[in-house]
């Protein structure tokens, strides 16, 4: 069977970074969970996959408008100033 490591153990084996960081991984899919009961357990394969990547994910790609492929095809936010803020809109008292 192979070990399972908390992910206070896994954050000290990958050169002690922050126990977050390692979460935000989990998160992100960058690293595979296995839950055991109520807690959070990392195989020690898991963590040679990001060792032998280098810890790195690929940057994402960016267009010539810098909008990412996360936000492609979204309408942009405006810009226009907040209603109150110019002292007007539709519950302005008169």
């Amino acid at each position: 069977m192979e070990a399972l490591l908390s992910v206070e153990e896994a954050a000290r084996q990958l050169g002690g970074i922050s126990k977050w960081t390692l979460h935000a991984w989990l998160s992100q899919g960058r690293l595979q969970r296995t839950k055991v009961g109520g807690r959070t357990m990392i195989r020690e394969s898991e963590l040679a996959k990001v060792i032998e990547d280098g810890g790195k994910s690929p940057a994402p790609f960016r267009s010539r408008t810098g909008r990412t492929n996360e936000n492609k095809g979204r309408p942009r936010r405006s810009r226009a100033p907040h209603a109150s803020a110019n002292g007007g809109g539709p519950n302005a008292l008169v």
